[in-house]
């Protein structure tokens, strides 16, 4: 069973940065896709960035775009997502998560997930 675990999450204020990290209990597989979702309170969990394990391309919501990097570390089977120029609409627990094959901005077809991270934007 692969697990996933999530850090990096706190309370920062709007404009600020934070990096998160997820460190995969499995090595990561070139066939393999690595997502960032994210879930705020009384919504739907929703795709937040991925990152394809074979040709690193990578993959953004529009609302993320431009502030948010994600990337792969193979040696230490970890997955970051850099956070800059936060806002207080970002405030959520992040999840990281993996699925077989290509991307894809549907949580349904990702297969593990972490127990999530809170990151909190004060205005």
């Amino acid at each position: 069973q692969v697990q996933l675990e999530e850090s990096g999450g706190g309370l920062v204020q709007a404009g600020g940065s934070l990096k998160l990290s997820c460190v995969s209990s499995e090595r990561t597989f070139s066939w393999y896709t690595m997502g960032w979702f994210r879930q705020a309170p009384g919504k739907e969990r929703e795709f937040v960035a991925a990152i394809n394990w074979n040709d690193r391309s990578t993959y953004y919501a529009d609302s993320v775009k431009g502030r948010f990097t994600i990337s792969g570390d193979n040696a230490k089977n970890t997955v970051n997502l850099q956070m800059n120029s936060l806002k207080p609409e970002d405030t959520a627990v992040y999840y990281c998560a993996r699925k077989s094959g290509t991307n894809s901005y549907n949580s349904r077809q990702y297969d593990y997930w972490g127990q999530g991270t809170q990151v909190t934007v004060s205005s």
